[in-house]
């Protein structure tokens, strides 16, 4: 029996690879090269899966010369990368992974946002710098997490994860906004409180972004936003580059409108607006909110086990558009 193809687009565990040659015809990309969408494209065409990390667009042109693809498994919880609506069209099941990324997404979430409230990497190159040569009062004085006030905007597992961490850890009021408001008793079991947009900026001492990226939530924190938010606040984006508008954060942060940010995501990563490298209160990060390696290997498996399932057996268990699933069945 023929076995199916597949590509592996990034680099991933050994392991992982090993799992999916017991299944399939396996072309994969170790040595991690950087392809373009036509080398994508190029790779895919006679493929029946790809494993992809959330940095491969698959979108409508890149499904027209994939006659054979019937699925696409990203590792990442985020799916930006495809389009959803353009894959169900030409019958190609998308899933992701999520879940096994919450706890661990939750703990740097708040990592980030303790090392931006206490100011942990401006007082770090100050050291390296040899500029550290007595006490003062007011040295990098930042601001308390323990009492303060917590605004998430988006309130799905992860925001969920960190309003636990900050109420029953910290002893902090949160408040948060969201495209529909949380049942009462999960509020209850978060310690949290719902506002409005408006009201969270105004009132939170620290802002946390945790919503998916998506036309609706592009720039959800722009000029304006920021403008409400306190001049003692602090913002963090553990979400998707492009929730917030990058230049506009660069410049209220020289301009001490806000007292600090923390950023893990930015709009055209890799490449990072330029302004946000000559500011020195903002915490930046390239994108490891996940980065411990039993949560890594937990997503690999889980995207290694999405095309397992569909590809042997007609079954996904994250899928994002499952009526895929169902007209396969049909047909």
């Amino acid at each position: 029996m023929t076995r199916a193809k597949i590509l592996v687009a990034r680099a991933i565990f050994p392991e992982t690879i090993e799992k999916l040659k017991t299944h399939f015809e396996v072309e994969s990309n170790q040595a991690d090269e950087t392809w373009s969408p036509s080398q994508l494209a190029d790779r895919l065409k006679d493929k029946a899966g790809a494993f992809t990390t959330g940095t491969e667009r698959i979108d409508g042109a890149l499904l027209d010369g994939c006659p054979h693809l019937r699925i696409c498994a990203n590792m990442a919880v985020g799916y930006n990368n495809f389009d959803v609506d353009a894959m169900t069209a030409h019958g190609v099941l998308a899933t992701n992974a999520p879940d096994v990324l919450t706890e661990t997404t939750a703990d740097f979430g708040f990592a980030l946002l303790m090392a931006t409230a206490r100011r942990v990497t401006e007082s770090e190159h100050f050291l390296r710098a040899g500029k550290w040569t007595k006490w003062s009062y007011d040295m990098f004085a930042g601001s308390d997490i323990h009492g303060s006030t917590l605004g998430i905007i988006g309130m799905g597992r992860i925001g969920q994860g960190i309003a636990r961490r900050g109420a029953m850890g910290f002893g902090m009021k949160v408040v948060y906004h969201n495209r529909s408001r949380l049942d009462a008793a999960i509020e209850a079991q978060c310690g949290a409180t719902y506002v409005s947009k408006e009201e969270l900026l105004r009132t939170a001492d620290h802002v946390v972004l945790v919503v998916p990226y998506s036309a609706a939530s592009h720039h959800t924190i722009g000029e304006a936003e920021l403008a409400l938010m306190k001049p003692t606040a602090t913002l963090v984006n553990i979400a998707r580059g492009g929730i917030v508008d990058d230049a506009a954060l660069a410049k209220a942060l020289k301009d001490k409108r806000i007292a600090a940010a923390g950023l893990d995501v930015f709009e055209g990563e890799p490449k990072v607006h330029p302004d946000l490298l000559t500011v020195p209160n903002v915490v930046l990060t390239p994108h490891i909110a996940s980065a411990t390696v039993p949560t890594r290997r937990a997503m690999a498996d889980l995207a290694a086990d999405n095309l397992i399932a569909y590809l042997t057996r007609g079954e996904a268990l994250t899928p994002l558009n499952p009526a895929v699933i169902g007209a396969a069945k049909a047909s």
